[in-house]
């Protein structure tokens, strides 16, 4: 993977987890049905949608941000796991695609 694709990819995981974050306080209203150990998280996703990890980075508090993806399925979703263990899936859907733009040259707003 390019560095600009890992920026890209960064990019996205850190909008995720800042969305996480901002919906913290509407999900603990809504219980923790889409919350659980990592293991048992990831475990599901494999199992019941073939879904295996691209890509990670690090969020605001030490959150670790996963997007998983079935290159067969085209189904994605996006795991958010706090320093304590626990993940939440914040978002998740279908026709997956992994690109790889290039940044556009300085000067140009492309």
């Amino acid at each position: 993977m390019t560095r600009t694709a890992k920026i890209l990819h960064l990019a996205a995981l850190t909008a995720a987890a800042a969305m996480f974050i901002a919906s913290t306080s509407q999900a603990s209203a809504q219980g923790t049905r889409n919350c659980g150990p990592r293991d048992t998280v990831v475990e599901r996703l494999a199992t019941g949608y073939g879904e295996t990890r691209q890509s990670v980075g690090i969020g605001s508090n030490n959150a670790m941000v996963e997007v998983f993806a079935s290159d067969e399925t085209g189904s994605w979703t996006i795991l958010v796991t706090q320093a304590t263990g626990l993940s939440c899936l914040v978002a998740s859907g279908q026709s997956y695609e992994q690109v790889a733009e290039a940044l556009p040259a300085a000067g140009n707003d492309a």
